[in-house]
């Protein structure tokens, strides 16, 4: 059993709770949760400066790509990004492993305790299946090509199998999936279990492909070898074009918006979609130099939740790192609304709230302390430690 006082303890569920004390089992299970002034004179208990909360949920994460670290170019613009990506993955399968299992470890010490990953191959599915976090994982598969997405699809199926239960069949990104592959796919998930996860208007060339087929994307289907003659101009941008391919009856995320406009945001609302959106900003600004509009989603009934993306696009796998990024450029995003999008929110769309995501009675949500705030803002100072 241990018991803890801090500054504030955000349940995010409800209120902060100043001077708040919460006790856990030695499982990590909440037994209480107090203000009770004459509870903080046990000699056991342990005073901490700063805020507790919840474990931190990632919802978009590449695990397989960490041996990337440090190696591509800050900058370059995401069809660059792509193209230096291909050309760098590749790496024996040793390193590969070797790498995954210290992102994995390093995004525990963040105080992570849930993970949305995204997968090319199976060979992470022995570091998730010992991982002290929760992994659900997202199946990416990728063909612009119509008369490739049976086989596509049918080995996206197969690899599925590797990482079950927590797994699911998606699509990559619009620029990256048929039509035909994503029409295989919504008939999946409107028959199975199958969360999606697709990025989403990372850059404007995307939407300047299928607005108009010019910009950045042409050049990359041409270095790829793609004969792209059958694709025509869908006179709309990205997300409203393949909208309708997607599921209705599966939670759908969408990753990065960074070029969303409140146009694409209402056009969302005119469809049956379970979407969830995710901020991955300093992805964004490591690939794009830029931020998406997120002052564009607030107040619009959309669940929002954070990612890190992978080390080929970012430092570190911390979900501070990314609320403090998001609190210094957008000022009027308080903390207590950063730790919802930090925890809660994922927790829901990956379906463990149940358990995760909340400091309530009976639940194992993990505890981190996050200190180094001046006034319950984040700093540069500021740090996580995992409690439990």
């Amino acid at each position: 059993m241990k018991t803890f006082i801090a500054d504030y303890v955000f349940p995010v569920h409800a209120d902060p709770v100043k001077n708040g004390l919460i006790t856990v089992d030695d499982d990590g299970k909440i037994v209480a949760l107090s203000d009770n002034p004459s509870d903080h004179h046990n000699p056991n208990t342990e005073k901490l400066n700063g805020i507790i909360c919840p474990g931190f949920i990632n919802t978009h994460c590449h695990l397989e790509l960490s041996h990337l670290k440090d190696k591509l170019t800050i900058g370059s613009g995401l069809v660059q990004f792509i193209k230096n990506v291909q050309s760098t993955r590749k790496a024996d399968d040793a390193e590969v492993f070797a790498a995954a299992e210290r992102s994995d470890s390093d995004m525990y010490e963040r105080g992570i305790v849930a993970v949305g990953d995204i997968s090319n191959s199976a060979i992470t599915a022995p570091v998730k299946a010992k991982s002290k976090l929760y992994y659900h994982t997202f199946v990416e598969t990728f063909s612009f090509l119509p008369a490739r997405a049976q086989e596509i699809f049918d080995n996206g199926l197969a690899l599925v199998e590797e990482f079950k239960p927590n797994a699911s069949l998606t699509p990559h990104a619009p620029y990256s999936v048929s039509k035909e592959l994503f029409k295989l796919i919504k008939n999946y998930a409107d028959k199975n279990t199958n969360l999606l996860s697709i990025h989403n208007q990372e850059c404007e060339d995307e939407n300047k492909f299928y607005r108009y087929k010019l910009g950045g994307f042409l050049d990359l289907y041409d270095s790829f070898g793609l004969n792209i003659d059958f694709f025509k101009p869908q006179a709309r941008n990205s997300l409203q074009s393949i909208l309708p391919l997607l599921s209705s009856k599966q939670r759908i995320l969408m990753v990065h918006n960074t070029c969303t406009n409140l146009k694409d945001i209402y056009f969302t609302k005119r469809f049956d979609k379970k979407i969830t959106w995710c901020f991955c900003p300093n992805a964004n600004l490591f690939i794009e130099k830029r931020l998406p509009k997120v002052e564009l989603f607030l107040g619009q009934g959309d669940s929002l939740t954070l990612g890190t993306d992978s080390l080929a696009s970012n430092t570190k796998l911390c979900i501070l790192s990314e609320m403090i990024t998001l609190q210094q450029n957008f000022p009027a995003l308080d903390t207590a609304r950063l730790l919802e999008w930090a925890t809660i929110n994922g927790a829901k769309f990956l379906g463990i709230e149940a358990d995760k995501g909340s400091l309530q009675i009976g639940k194992t949500p993990g505890l981190n302390l996050i200190s180094g705030l001046n006034d319950l803002k984040l700093t540069a100072d500021s740090k996580v430690t995992r409690l439990i």
